[in-house]
């Protein structure tokens, strides 16, 4: 097979679903379109924000969500959670916050027999979905706790290490305009998030219906369409949904192109980007893509899978130059003129 030939598209007979799995790929595709029109009661607009954390919570990764204050991020996490019947808690990151802030820490206690006892006191860091907001503005040895809990989903305090609930999922936010203050995460702790999820503003009717909706009346409770147990199922389930070959093949060679070095890239990306994705990309591309084909009903992995998911897992992961910085060149345009030219 020559270097641009491509294997053949078909799954091969053991990776198939059975017909179990094709029935629980058939009803993970109407939950979709349930939860989104379940939201829809209070989020307006931000279809394809929903889309992506959708696809991040089945693949069993975290995302990143960057926008500016007032896009509703707090009450779209909080509701999906709410939708979910899962936990959700919410921890402000501040540059005075502490690891046992997060995680809890041991408290003595009186036992009411005259003796006392340490016990543990959980910290918010227990829950099923986490938003850590504006999780920049945290000092380094507070990320390195959050980096454990979202990297081994268990912390260790005092030398003693705790699970965290299942499921669990980290939604991080920054604030792109104001950087007075904050302690940029370092690249092994960006590379945790699957994908980067960028807010932009609402359309003027979006606005107009965000000002209605908002200021009248509560909001209302949303409907419980799932439980934590049949998420960690259709989790599961995701893990064994088919990629064709051809598709690992079209994923590493798009990740491969967005280095610098070694010969991958095409000739006008070296003088753009300084550092490219690692082959956690490689894993989270088919990992989103399976998630996203699962979540659209789809019972194999598909091209435009792969091309949904690749400029929200790509884009952070890229280390643009000054020369990019100059020409007006985001890390997120050039992952679209890879797509473009692939």
């Amino acid at each position: 097979m020559s270097q641009t030939e491509l294997p053949d598209t078909q799954a091969p007979p053991e990776t198939r679903l059975t017909d179990d799995d094709v029935q629980a790929v058939d009803r993970l595709g109407d939950i979709h379109l349930k939860l989104r029109e379940e939201l829809r009661r209070v989020i307006v607009g931000q279809r394809d924000t929903i889309d992506l954390l959708l696809v991040c919570l089945f693949a069993r990764r975290h995302a990143l969500l960057m926008g500016v204050p007032g896009l509703a991020k707090t009450l779209l996490v909080s509701k999906l959670a709410e939708t979910m019947s899962l936990k959700f808690n919410r921890i402000q990151f501040t540059p005075d916050l502490m690891p046992m802030d997060i995680t809890g820490t041991d408290i003595l206690q009186d036992r009411g027999d005259g003796r006392r006892e340490f016990q543990f006191a959980h910290g918010p860091v227990f829950a099923n979905v986490i938003l850590a907001d504006e999780i920049n503005r945290a000092p380094p040895k507070t990320q390195a706790a959050m980096l454990e809990a979202m990297q081994e989903q268990r912390i260790t305090v005092v030398g003693k290490g705790f699970d965290l609930p299942s499921p669990f999922m980290v939604l991080a936010t920054q604030n792109p305009v104001e950087q007075e203050g904050t302690y940029p995460l370092p690249e092994a702790q960006l590379d945790r998030f699957m994908a980067l999820i960028e807010l932009d503003y609402p359309s003027e009717d979006e606005e107009i219906s965000i000002a209605r909706t908002t200021t009248g009346a509560a909001l209302p409770e949303l409907n419980h369409l799932m439980t934590a147990e049949d998420i960690l199922a259709h989790q599961d389930l995701v893990r064994r949904i088919p990629v064709p070959d051809h598709i690992y093949v079209e994923a590493a060679r798009l990740v491969r192109r967005t280095r610098p070095g070694g010969g991958t890239a095409p000739d006008w990306l070296p003088p753009l980007v300084s550092w490219g994705a690692g082959p956690r990309a490689v894993q989270d591309l088919i990992l989103g893509a399976k998630s996203r084909a699962a979540l659209e009903g789809s019972y194999m992995v598909r091209s435009e899978d792969v091309r949904y998911v690749a400029v929200p897992v790509l884009t952070h992961r890229l280390i643009t130059t000054f020369a990019a910085q100059a020409e007006g060149l985001s890390a997120r345009d050039i992952v679209k003129r890879l797509l473009d030219e692939s």
